[in-house]
Parts: structure tokens; C-alpha cells; sequence
């Protein structure tokens, strides 16, 4: 093992508060809502993600790096997040099946990272004060330059961000041939929720984030997806009329995260920007309809007005996150349509919601 003499690195917060800590390779700054994610493995699945776009990643492992990376556990076609936080950086790996180091995967997209930071305190931060703006960088010596940038970032609050993650043109995965037509709507979608749908017998045709209803229901599909992604739902005015479109024409319809969002949108629920949001692997949930709990893989900073879903009379709360009771999953009473807040792809996370997909797919079998 080599030794690192790694450059002084900090992020500034934009309350004025500081951390220090050590650049990992390349030197700059980095612009983002800093948050924490507080799974314990999967680091390269999370940095791709495209719900993480625009957001600064501190990783509550005390140490990222140590297994490499792999070909195969990406979410999307590039890293997401804007930069990375975290304790113990390992540029040297152990895993047999790993395709190199994290050090490069970071290096070759231009990701500024930074280590030996005290991440409990970060969190612990975070957690008192809530998500906000911050930035990391190696300019430790121009701290008021750096309060002046980072004024002029844009709060998440309000922040339209599908645009940047969706696909430009649609496209299929899987089999032509198979069982099932589903048309995805991309606003973040990950990889693995293609997977798990191309593996129940659907051929999936991905739309961009700005299609219409008459765009989707040309391709003649059975079903209708709404996927993940980054920033406010509410811009997504577009997203929000084709949920409505597909849910007056009574066809199966299923949101993850985002998605979940916008078919709440369009039943007149308001949605919110959380404290902090949930993300992590380890996340409780119960799901009201069988009485089961559930851990679950989870990525979001908004969520939807518990009191206005309570009220509507054609929605049921499905599943609340154990940790504050905020709505996980719902579904409406005389359509075909329900969705979860939470990721039952998982990529990384336990599969104890992957019977969602199987539902979705009956869903439609049934329709």
C-alpha cells in the first residue's frame, strides 16, 4: 500500500458552518445539497443513481473504496451525485470480481471527492439542521469567494431536475416478443427497475421525461410506469397531466419515489420537502394492507401530505415509514393504480419489496 499525501480539503455549508477534511485525487469545488446515506454497502450503485442528481453524498460507512467497483452495478450510464463525503477512503480493493478501483471509477467521472472528514458530526448535523446547500472544495484559503458562489445556487426546494437525468429519445430493453407491454416514463429511472420488469415477461419502451399521454398510449402498451428521480416533483407539470390522463382512461399505472409524487400530484395531494429525507438501505416500513413490516431501500428528499391523502376519497394509504409515519405507498380505490415512495428494485437494499413488481404485473393481467 502506497501512502497517500493527500491535499487540505473542507466543506462549507451554507449556514457558515465548516468541516475539513482530505481530497482524494482530483482538486476543485463541487456545488450541492449535502445529504447522508447511511447504507452500509452499495456505494457505487448509489453514486449512480439518478435521483441523487445535484446532491453532495456523505456515507455514513466509515469506509468507501474497499471492494472496488464492478461493471455491472451501475443504475445509470454515469455517476450522479455531485460529489462525494466520507471517512476512510481505501485506494487499494479486495474483491475478486471487482473491475477496478474506486479511485479511477471517481477519476474517469471527473468526480471531486474527499475523505478523513468527521461524518458523524457532518450527520449528526445535518440531522439537527435539516438538508441545505453546500460545498466542497480544495480552495481552503477562499472561503468568502466560495459563501458568494454558493449564495447563487438554487435551493432543492422547488428545483426541476428530470430534465437533466432522462433519456432524449425512447428506447426499448428486453424481449420484443415477451408477454407484456409497459411504457416507462424517465424522470431518473434506475436500471435495475428495467431488470426486474424485463424479467417478468415485459418489454419495456422508455419515454423521455416531457412525453404525452398520446405519445405513450401510441405504442399501444398494458401497462403505464412512472420512475424515480431527482428534485421537486412539483414542476412536473407534464408528468402530472399524463398521470391524470392514464388514470381517467382506467389504466394499470405503478410510481416509484418520484413517480409515487407525481400520481399523488395528480390527485390534488400537495407534497412537501422533508428536514432531511430518507435515504439508506435500512429503512423500515409497514405495510397496512398485510400487516408485515418491511426493510427497504429509500432515496428522497420530498414527501406527500399524510392529512391530504387521509381526506381524499379515492386514495388509501398502503405502507408508512416506521421511523415518522410519513406516507411509503398508496393506492386508489376504483382504478388501477398504486405506487410507494420508497425503491423495491432495491440495487443496493434487501428485496423484501421486490413482490411489488409481481404485483404491478398481475395488476395489469387482470386489466
Amino acid at each position: 500500500m502506497k501512502y497517500q499525501k493527500l491535499k487540505k480539503a473542507l466543506i462549507l455549508l451554507e449556514d457558515g458552518t465548516i468541516f475539513h477534511g482530505k481530497a482524494v485525487g482530483r482538486e476543485g469545488s463541487a456545488f450541492g445539497e449535502v445529504c447522508f446515506n447511511t447504507g452500509m454497502t452499495g456505494y457505487q450503485e448509489i453514486f449512480t443513481d439518478p435521483s441523487y442528481f445535484g446532491q453532495l453524498m456523505v456515507t455514513t460507512n466509515a469506509h468507501i473504496g474497499n471492494y472496488g467497483v464492478n461493471d455491472e452495478e451501475v443504475e445509470s450510464d454515469s455517476i450522479k451525485i455531485a460529489g462525494l463525503i466520507c471517512k476512510n477512503f481505501s485506494y487499494d480493493y479486495s474483491r475478486e470480481d471487482s473491475n477496478g478501483s474506486l479511485e479511477d471509477f471517481l477519476d474517469q467521472n471527473n468526480l471531486l471527492a474527499i475523505s478523513d472528514v468527521d461524518t458523524r458530526a457532518l450527520v449528526s448535523y445535518i440531522r439537527d439542521n435539516g438538508a441545505m446547500n453546500a460545498v466542497i472544495t480544495t480552495e481552503v484559503h477562499d472561503v468568502d469567494s466560495l459563501k458568494k458562489q454558493l449564495s447563487e445556487i438554487p435551493s432543492m426546494n422547488g428545483l426541476e431536475l428530470a430534465s437533466k437525468v432522462s433519456t432524449k429519445t425512447p428506447y426499448f430493453v428486453g424481449d420484443e416478443n415477451a408477454s407484456i407491454k409497459i411504457a416507462a416514463l424517465d424522470i431518473g429511472i434506475k436500471k435495475n427497475i428495467l431488470r426486474n420488469l424485463v424479467k417478468r415477461d415485459a418489454y419495456v419502451k422508455v419515454f423521455p421525461y416531457n412525453s404525452t399521454f398520446e405519445d405513450l398510449k401510441a405504442w399501444n402498451p398494458d401497462g403505464y410506469f412512472l420512475s424515480n428521480g431527482p428534485g421537486d416533483p412539483e414542476p412536473l407539470v407534464e408528468a402530472q397531466t399524463l398521470a391524470k390522463q392514464v388514470i381517467e382512461n382506467d389504466l394499470p399505472l405503478f410510481g416509484i419515489c418520484l413517480g409515487h409524487q407525481v400520481i399523488a400530484l395528480a390527485n390534488g395531494i400537495s407534497t412537501y420537502k422533508m428536514h432531511n429525507g430518507h435515504r439508506g438501505i435500512n429503512h423500515p416500513v409497514k405495510n397496512l394492507v398485510t400487516g408485515k413490516g418491511e426493510i427497504t431501500s429509500q432515496n428522497h428528499g420530498f414527501a406527500v401530505n399524510r392529512e391530504e391523502a387521509e381526506a381524499h376519497p379515492d386514495l388509501e394509504i398502503t405502507h408508512v415509514h416506521l421511523n415518522d409515519n410519513t406516507v411509503a405507498g398508496l393506492k386508489m380505490k376504483s382504478k388501477n393504480v398504486f405506487s410507494v415512495q420508497y425503491h423495491p428494485e432495491a440495487s443496493p437494499g434487501p428485496h423484501d419489496s421486490s413482490y411489488l413488481f409481481d404485483q404491478f404485473i398481475e395488476n395489469i393481467k387482470n386489466k
